[in-house]
């Protein structure tokens, strides 16, 4: 715990404190302190102070030598910044921007005062936020790609193998791996458009907002957002300030893409399990038991299907936070920072695992085709042989639900029963059936644009890696 003395030097330090005659409580400051999380946004308050500072030089605040002192000197701070050493040990500062702004005028004296001319911390924060953010949007959407990729890979590897497709947890019809694999990747493809649209939203320039009712002096906004890359600057700055509508976004489309994951893992985790036997994970995704020596634990899935819950944890945390909150800046949105962060977090190590686990997960294609060609999977495919003998198909229903009976009580397939057997169920079943109850002919059928066909999954992984550029 600091002393006194070091509670007062902390009010020193701070960028609001010439109001105050009194201490700062060491508790309190430490409540309010941020540093230790924001400081994540060094780097984007850096170039969003520099785009500040040559802002001021055009309003005539600052001369041309004075911008290229300060240009110079937040230069070098970024430079000590990316060789280490300790550079952020500062128990006293309050957040990354008091940090940036003690250092400065420590290093070229009262002109590094004269920075936050024309701007507030609210805005300040507000903007190197929205960068740093749009940043890890970016690399986010790299890793979704490489699962995607990954997914692509796992499907070719075993192209033609065929597994059971589920409704219900029950099986139902069967499908080819591949299909089941791009299912994935078309959830992954909303995820990335969702991710690029929230984007769009995120890359607006709140500073020149002020602390809420604009700057008072005549700063370029526009010159600024383009300088930084931002595609336009907020209408108004009382919103400008206190928005973090982009924040919920961009968490509310991590917590579907690990709903994606998650359902991914579920998946994997019951197919690798001795009851399914479909896959086997590598040993570099998977767990032992300290107590069994036999188990292979998919540790790997598992963790992705409980991290889904934290990401969705801080969507709840930020849309609580800002429920409440009248116009415009108030404390409480100092609690974004760390539920986006460890979304960002949380989300870049779940989609690297994914990726390793999809690249070295083994099918065991024997057993897919085993459990696709058992449990009467083939059943929807004699209801359409007799609705295209001119049966109406609810009467087909009930005929193949007579059929399925029978089969059960005998423990035959369908396709194991004879001609006249099948016959006694209906007189339009003729010996040309055991071509429609033949898997091929099965997969063969579903021949609609995203069906299971071997010609549609062919021409879906086509697309698929046309997407991906490859």
């Amino acid at each position: 715990m600091r002393d006194a003395a070091a509670g007062s030097n902390t009010m020193k330090q701070n960028l609001w404190g010439g109001r105050f005659t009194g201490k700062t409580d060491e508790t309190f400051a430490e409540f309010n302190r941020s540093f230790d999380f924001d400081l994540r946004l060094f780097a984007a308050d850096i170039r969003a102070s520099i785009a500040h500072a040559r802002a001021i030089q055009n309003a005539g605040i600052l001369t041309a030598k004075e911008f290229e002192k300060i240009r110079k000197a937040l230069t070098k701070l970024s430079d000590q910044a990316s060789r280490g050493n300790d550079f952020f040990n500062d128990d006293e500062v309050e957040d990354v921007h008091s940090f940036i702004e003690s250092r400065l005028v420590a290093d070229i004296g009262d002109l590094g005062k004269k920075l936050h001319t024309g701007r507030s911390r609210n805005d300040q924060v507000a903007t190197a936020f929205r960068l740093w953010l749009r940043e890890r949007v970016d690399e986010i959407d790299v890793l979704v790609r490489n699962v995607q990729q990954a997914i692509v890979d796992a499907a070719e590897r075993h192209n033609d193998a065929v597994l059971p497709g589920y409704t219900h947890l029950q099986r139902a019809q069967p499908v080819l791996w591949a299909h089941w694999c791009l299912a994935y990747f078309e959830m992954l493809r909303r995820d990335r458009e969702r991710l690029a649209d929230a984007r769009k939203r995120i890359n607006i320039l709140p500073l020149g907002s002020g602390a809420l009712a604009g700057s008072g002096f005549a700063v370029d906004r526009e010159s600024v957002a383009k300088e930084l890359g931002f595609d336009g600057v907020t209408n108004n700055s009382l919103d400008g300030v206190s928005d973090r509508d982009f924040a919920v976004e961009f968490v509310s489309c991590c917590s579907l893409l690990m709903v994606h994951l998650s359902r991914l893992a579920e998946d994997l985790i019951l197919y690798c399990s001795t009851e399914f036997g479909f896959v086997e994970l590598s040993d570099s995704v998977s767990s032992g038991s300290s107590l069994m020596p036999q188990k292979k634990n998919p540790d790997a899935l598992e963790l992705l299907r409980g991290k889904a819950g934290r990401v969705f944890g801080h969507q709840a945390s930020l849309l609580a936070m800002l429920k409440g909150l009248p116009l415009a800046y108030n404390k409480d949105m100092q609690e974004d920072k760390e539920a986006v962060f460890d979304t960002v977090d949380t989300v870049s190590i779940s989609l690297k695992v994914a990726s390793i686990v999809l690249n070295n997960l083994k099918l065991n294609e024997s057993r897919t085709a085993a459990a696709a060609s058992t449990g009467y999977l083939n059943a929807t495919e004699l209801a359409d042989y007799l609705v295209k003998k001119g049966v109406p198909f609810r009467e087909a229903h009930e005929i193949v639900g007579k059929a399925v009976v029978s089969g059960i009580s005998q423990k035959r397939e369908l396709h194991e029963m004879d001609l006249s057997e099948l016959r006694s169920f209906s007189k339009k079943i003729d010996k040309d059936v055991f071509k429609s109850l033949d898997m091929q002919a099965t997969l063969s059928a579903k021949n609609v644009t995203g069906g299971t066909s071997p010609k549609q999954v062919a021409k879906a992984i086509k697309n698929a890696k046309r997407y991906l550029g490859k």
